[in-house]
């Protein structure tokens, strides 16, 4: 072994196992940066979005207004397709002159089934960060242990022992 304590120079001397786990770390760490940012993006979009809506929907209009207004553009709220499928719902039960609470049932339906449509759509890879999480230290550990015991094989067929000797076997795992 070279006493060349590179970081480079030590994931190349690295046993094949240890460079296949810090490659697959590697992977999955990009993977899981790649999901939050995502996410973080993605939760800053519906937050504007849901506000805009929010806005509007406070602002004094009718609900037919309303409805005319998310119906004659593309969706981008969850809150927005909630209340569609909600006001789709009643509208659809107020055709067929249905009482009152059978209306406001059905709509209230439709737009619990259209809100946890939406929650999932949020939740979304929150369970592949959650794996990442608590394997990813054993992972890191099987290939610390890994390079411990490749460095002690080297060291076996050493007649000195010195630290010069021990350190890039020690730096690798």
């Amino acid at each position: 072994m070279s006493n060349d304590l590179s970081i480079t120079s030590l994931v190349l001397q690295a046993s094949l196992v240890v460079q296949l786990v810090m490659a697959g770390l590697l992977a999955i760490s990009l993977a899981s940066w790649t999901v939050i940012f995502g996410k973080l993006f993605g939760l800053k979009r519906v937050r504007r979005g849901n506000e805009d809506f929010e806005r509007e929907f406070w602002s004094g209009k009718s609900l037919t207004e309303m409805n005319q207004a998310v119906t004659n553009k593309p969706l981008t709220a969850p809150l927005e397709r909630i209340f569609a499928s909600g006001m789709r719902e009643f509208l659809k039960l107020r055709e067929k002159r249905l009482d009152a609470g059978a209306q406001l049932d059905g709509a209230r339906r439709a737009m619990r089934a259209s809100y946890q449509r939406e929650l999932d759509v949020v939740e979304s890879n929150l369970s592949f960060l959650a794996s990442v999480g608590s394997v990813s230290p054993y992972v890191g550990l099987f290939g610390t242990v890994w390079g411990i015991m490749h460095a002690f094989t080297g060291l076996a067929s050493l007649q000195q022992v010195t630290l010069a000797s021990v350190a890039p076997g020690i730096a690798e795992a």
